[in-house]
């Protein structure tokens, strides 16, 4: 019963002086132990690891603070010692009558109390260094928070105004996060009278590091329109997602995204547009309530090197709608096969008015699963 670097484990021994105290000193004393008698708890030395304590020294009053501060066995001489019960009430279940009859199991008694002591103090002390770093951890989450929720208004601010009219098309969008960031991004702006050019992109993921890439995105996307006049409109669409999936790459951040990227020719009344993957595909609404499923294919941006994307077009009536989403919007529908779920999606388009309608026929109950964007694009207005 010696300590961990081997020295002798002091024993505190609390009774009355005597033959009766000498006798359970001299019982307990042997190489691995040395015994401290004393006549109160007052007087017990530094240093003591484990207390035996007999019923006749010490007072009612005492047994609690004695088992607050050392692991302890208490000793009588018989069971009906009316003093053992205030020692049990206090906590200290481990006692032994007529001590110096039964040794071996005084000895035992001092060890499992030793062991269930050192045992209370190493998880009390795990307890608070767990609370302790449950509060940082509580901390740095808040901040974590706030990050986010600014990260997330400051995106916000970079998407364009929502129900703006351009070259006789009005864009209406509603884009919600999963969480305070999003991966879904777009963008819309005029060239000209005659031309205008809109992307709508879903990064991979949710989060911070998607977030991050619609920023590229906007970057890039503003660098292209300053060398507009370098393109064709059936061209930039191409060359654009060409750029992104090479700056995606060149990146290293393991980030890719479906992107749909359109030119509209006012004059020609013309939807030039190239597809990176993009899912659901966008629908075209005429004003009798004819679907339109947008043709055409593409690889994500940002997974294939030397990818080539295809261009499209399709002729716009003189009333019309193109609906675009998020994949986070199959998440929202029912049906098990994604054909199912498409098809649930178109019948809730022909039943909406506006992206917000469409949003409220969604089952939405909680927390989004992922990031969901609606748009549309409306026209042609005149004026």
């Amino acid at each position: 019963m010696a300590d961990e670097q081997g020295k002798r484990l002091l024993i505190g021994l609390i009774d009355l002086v005597g033959s009766r105290r000498d006798a359970l000193a001299t019982l307990l004393t042997d190489e691995r132990c040395a015994v401290a008698a004393c006549d109160s708890i007052a007087t017990l030395p530094s240093g003591v690891a484990v207390v035996v304590a007999h019923v006749e020294a010490v007072a009612s009053q005492e047994w609690a603070r004695l088992a607050e501060c050392l692991p302890t066995v208490v000793v009588a001489e018989s069971r009906g010692d009316e003093c053992l019960l205030p020692a049990v009430e206090a906590g200290l279940v481990d006692y032994l009558i007529a001590p110096r009859e039964h040794g071996s199991v005084l000895r035992s008694l001092l060890k499992r109390a030793a062991e269930h002591h050192q045992l209370a103090h190493e998880h009390a002390k795990a307890r608070a260094r767990l609370e302790e770093l449950n509060e940082h951890l509580e901390t740095h989450l808040a901040m974590l928070r706030q990050d986010q929720l600014a990260g997330g208004q400051i995106q916000q601010r970079l998407l364009p105004e929502s129900g703006q009219r351009i070259n006789g098309i009005r864009y209406d969008y509603c884009l919600s996060p999963s969480l305070y960031l999003s991966g879904d991004f777009l963008e819309y702006q005029a060239i000209d009278e005659r031309f205008s050019l809109f992307y709508f992109a879903d990064v991979s993921g949710h989060g911070a590091s998607s977030a991050f890439v619609t920023v590229l995105l906007k970057l890039l996307f503003a660098r292209a329109i300053r060398h507009w006049e370098e393109h064709t409109p059936e061209t930039f669409g191409p060359e654009w997602l060409a750029l992104l999936n090479r700056e995606l790459l060149d990146s290293g951040i393991g980030k890719h995204a479906t992107v749909l990227c359109g030119v509209i020719d006012r004059e020609a009344a013309t939807l030039h547009y190239t597809l990176g993957a993009q899912l659901p595909m966008p629908v075209l609404v005429s004003p009798e309530g004819g679907i339109q499923v947008l043709e055409g294919s593409g690889r994500p941006v940002g997974l294939f090197p030397g990818t080539r994307y295809p261009a499209y077009r399709v002729a716009l009536p003189a009333r019309f709608r193109l609906w675009l989403a998020s994949d986070g919007v199959l998440e929202c529908l029912p049906g098990e096969a994604l054909e199912e779920r498409t098809q649930a999606l178109h019948q809730r388009i022909l039943s909406s008015e506006d992206v917000q309608g469409l949003r409220r026929g969604l089952a939405l109950d909680g927390e989004l699963p992922d990031d969901l964007t609606l748009m549309t694009l409306t026209g042609f207005h005149d004026g």
